[in-house]
């Protein structure tokens, strides 16, 4: 996993790679768009997942290693139901195109970095709105 050094005198922070495993209601290429923020990160349908039920999914993202991100209420619930692994990242983002969403994902590496270290939470919500203030 690469290093950070932050000042000079810092010790190096280890970043964590997460693997993505995109659902089938989202674009094969942001695999490819993603893949220098996220390596190792697939679309369902390289894995042979297209069309497969959820529990599929889900067991392949829990074998693997995987977050699974997804728009889908399916994957939001039964991570709130079952816990991790595997993690579920849910996209709030409406009918956002293919590079938004890569824009959203790079944008929000630091939060889904940090959300793969946290054993205990299983769901992660990127949203394109406005936070409520």
């Amino acid at each position: 996993m690469p290093l950070v050094r932050r000042g000079s005198r810092a010790a190096p922070v280890q970043l964590c790679s997460v693997k993505l495993l995109f659902d089938e209601n989202l674009s094969p290429r942001l695999a490819d768009l993603v893949a220098a923020e996220y390596p190792e990160s697939i679309h369902v349908r390289a894995v042979g997942l297209l069309g497969a039920e959820d529990a599929r999914i889900w067991e392949h993202g829990r074998i693997h290693g995987f977050a699974i991100v997804s728009k889908d209420n399916d994957f939001r619930q039964r991570s709130v139901l079952e816990g991790p692994p595997p993690k579920v990242i849910w996209l709030d983002i409406g009918n956002a195109g293919t590079r938004a969403i890569a824009d959203l994902l790079r944008r929000e590496r630091p939060r889904a970095e940090s959300f793969a270290l946290e054993s205990d939470t299983s769901l992660l919500i990127l949203s394109l709105k406005p936070p409520v203030v």
